[in-house]
């Protein structure tokens, strides 16, 4: 029978069928960072128990590292979880990438730029942004704590079969309209838990177009929408992104890599339990009003009636109200969804040759040390100093309250991470998610503007 991508997949790494549609899938490999990794070692040492394939993992610090002064780490609970992490990967023989180490980064970020991340693998890691690898066309989600032990001991889990769910993106983006914006269309069309027990895959002349970062960003939020995981079959894009990588095969080795990570597609005729269409051309630039990443609109509407009074209480605002013109206290470019090159980039064009507006504090947290690196040759660091944005080192940063960057109650930033949710950025904080473009766009007026006017 014709079969998906996801079917596919699945079926190459079934270790024992189940009968009620789960099975035991063997695990390739796994990300692990100092957050969701604790109790899994702490597991292993009660039973007596080592890393079955310590070479199958790779380790990062990400969530709690200050992206300010990094040694030493000023707040004492993240500086125990960083230290525990490394001489957890000490103890297992599990490979450590310091804070110090040019590598350093965001799990979702580094893995597919040091070709860890690769088409055909299974990739698991205790964080949800873990479906952003599914851009290469790999099976990827994410785990809980209990999981990483099990994948520790064993290299297997015990999951269950998911719906199938293509997502067909075709035409042209306009002028101003990235990734994020298309992803943020499907969320607020579909609702946060719209794609609930699916695995989603995008498909369409509008994806196949896009460069890898931006698929990243795509694969990034299918969380938002209920779904584990998101896939885009590898192609020439992938491949030519993946040739040179540190960890990627090579000669013989990576020809004959190709040759099957072409296969890696779902058939033409092949069924899914359900489609959706978007027209790329009717995709405006998004920005979310309320406390969940659905509740979203054109940067040019307004918040809709009927909204809830729960989220426009914690928002500051009410039905009808224009998102455009709203002032801004903070402006945060970075994220595993969006602190890639490519996105500081988009930024960078936007902010160059003006400046941030006053009141407004901007920051930049590149997503990891190579993305750092690369920018500062590109000049991108300079453009944004200039414009008055600060400048950071690697890290999750705003995107979650878990380290020295958050928001004070009721200031209001513009944002390129995934959640909007009560408290997120901190307490009392009010997040507008967007593209980076938006953001640096927002960043210079002072107010959510809409980026094709600029």
């Amino acid at each position: 029978m014709p079969v998906t991508l996801y079917d596919r997949l699945w079926d190459a790494h079934v270790v024992a069928a189940e009968a009620d549609s789960g099975a035991l899938l063997y695990i390739d490999r796994m990300l692990l960072h100092e957050v969701s990794s604790p109790q899994a070692f702490a597991g292993l040492r009660e039973r007596g128990l080592r890393p079955r394939r310590a070479a199958a993992h790779l380790a990062v610090a990400d969530h709690a590292v200050p992206t300010r002064a990094r040694h030493p780490i000023a707040d004492p609970q993240a500086r125990a979880q960083v230290a525990l992490l490394e001489a957890n990967c000490a103890a297992a023989g599990i490979e450590y990438l310091a804070l110090d180490d040019a590598r350093q980064g965001i799990v979702h970020v580094i893995g597919p730029e040091l070709g860890f991340t690769l088409p055909g693998i299974t990739l698991v890691c205790g964080d949800s942004h873990t479906a952003t690898h599914g851009a290469f066309g790999a099976l990827a989600f994410g785990i809980g704590t209990s999981e990483i032990e099990s994948v520790l001991a064993t290299q297997v889990l015990r999951q269950q079969r998911a719906r199938t769910l293509r997502v067909r993106i075709d035409g042209v983006l306009g002028q101003g309209v990235s990734a994020k914006d298309v992803i943020l269309t499907l969320i607020g069309r579909i609702g946060a838990g719209g794609a609930a027990g699916f695995a989603i895959e995008y498909a369409g002349s509008t994806v196949s177009g896009m460069s890898m970062e931006a698929r990243m960003t795509l694969c990034n939020m299918t969380i938002e929408a209920g779904a584990r995981i998101g896939l885009i079959a590898p192609d020439d894009t992938t491949f030519a992104y993946l040739k040179g990588r540190p960890r990627a095969p090579v000669d013989a080795v990576w020809e004959a890599a190709v040759a099957y990570w072409r296969t890696l597609a779902s058939d033409p005729v092949a069924v899914f339990d359900r489609e959706i269409a978007l027209d790329a051309a009717a995709i405006a630039p998004q920005v979310s009003w309320g406390t969940s990443p659905d509740q979203v609109v054109a940067v040019d509407g307004v918040v809709p009636a009927g909204a809830g009074k729960g989220a426009l209480a914690y928002m500051g605002l009410s039905a009808g109200a224009p998102l455009a013109g709203l002032a801004i206290d903070r402006v945060f470019i970075g994220s595993c969804t969006n602190g890639r090159i490519e996105d500081l980039r988009a930024a960078a064009a936007v902010a160059q040759g003006r400046r941030v507006a006053d009141g407004v504090t901007a920051i930049v947290v590149p997503g990891s040390g190579l993305v750092k690196r690369t920018a500062e040759a590109e000049g991108l660091r300079d453009i944004f100093i200039a414009a008055g944005f600060e400048w950071r080192e690697p890290g999750c940063s705003l995107c979650v309250a878990m380290n020295d960057d958050r928001l004070d109650p009721g200031q209001r930033c513009a944002s390129t991470s995934n959640r909007n949710f009560e408290g997120r950025q901190g307490i009392g904080a009010r997040t507008h998610l967007m593209s980076p473009a938006m953001a640096a766009a927002a960043a210079v007026t002072g107010v959510i503007t809409d980026v094709r006017a600029l």
